[in-house]
């Protein structure tokens, strides 16, 4: 069955069948490869009602704009990473999913920041064709969204950091050779702490915090690694 989107879909971002992925990307690569801040977006940037698609349901959670603007500032790239489950569902589609990516984009320019990439992923096991899939590589906890952004962009996973409300965004982080992740209360984080708390994985740095607010520190560790 042939992949049908938005028109929309293609005047700044697209949709690639290969990496299995919708991305929105920087015109240019990064002529050397640099860290970045993976970020999901609902629980972490936004707060989550549950398969947001109305674009009047957006709610920033406070201080995620001062986040992204201290990082634009420090020239950290911050890349989304989000599993979009309502797409594979049917409880909303591609024109409904960039009218809420538009309607964030406006509300982050108005406070002078600004996400320099956005990775989603439509797949899900219980998904109606095409977008059936029983562990696509690109759905968290599997990394492909963030392997396809350090391929797409020229990150270096290996000094990276990943912020998350859930255990999954952090067990992403984990298979693509991420240095380390935040885990936040906001959106599921409360519920998820217990099991983020009892992990305790080899090689890869765990810190939880509130909220967004307690990723300042992130962009600090790179001058620690000499990037």
């Amino acid at each position: 069955m042939p992949i049908m989107l938005a028109p929309e879909s293609h005047a700044d971002g697209r949709f690639d069948e290969r990496l299995g992925v919708w991305f929105r990307i920087p015109p240019e690569k990064g002529i050397a490869p640099r860290p970045a801040v993976f970020l999901d977006r609902d629980g972490v940037i936004i707060e989550d009602p549950g398969y947001l698609c109305r674009p009047s349901d957006l709610i920033l959670i406070p201080g995620a704009a001062e986040w992204i603007a201290h990082a634009n500032r420090q020239n950290v790239p911050v890349v989304v990473v989000t599993n979009q489950a309502g797409i594979a569902l049917g409880y909303y589609g591609w024109r409904e999913f960039l009218a809420v990516e538009n309607a964030l984009r406006s509300r982050l320019a108005a406070a002078g920041a600004a996400v320099d990439a956005v990775f989603a992923c439509p797949y899900h096991p219980n998904g109606l064709e095409p977008w059936a899939h029983p562990a696509h590589p690109a759905r968290k906890p599997r990394p492909g969204m963030l392997c396809a952004a350090a391929e797409l962009m020229n990150l270096d996973l290996k000094s990276s950091w990943i912020v998350g409300d859930k255990h999954v965004d952090l067990l992403a982080g984990q298979a693509a050779g991420l240095r380390g992740g935040l885990h936040v209360l906001t959106g599921h984080g409360v519920a998820q702490r217990p099991l983020v708390s009892a992990w305790r994985p080899e090689g890869f740095e765990v810190r939880t915090g509130d909220s967004i607010c307690d990723a300042f520190p992130l962009i600090d560790l790179r001058k620690l690694s000499g990037c």
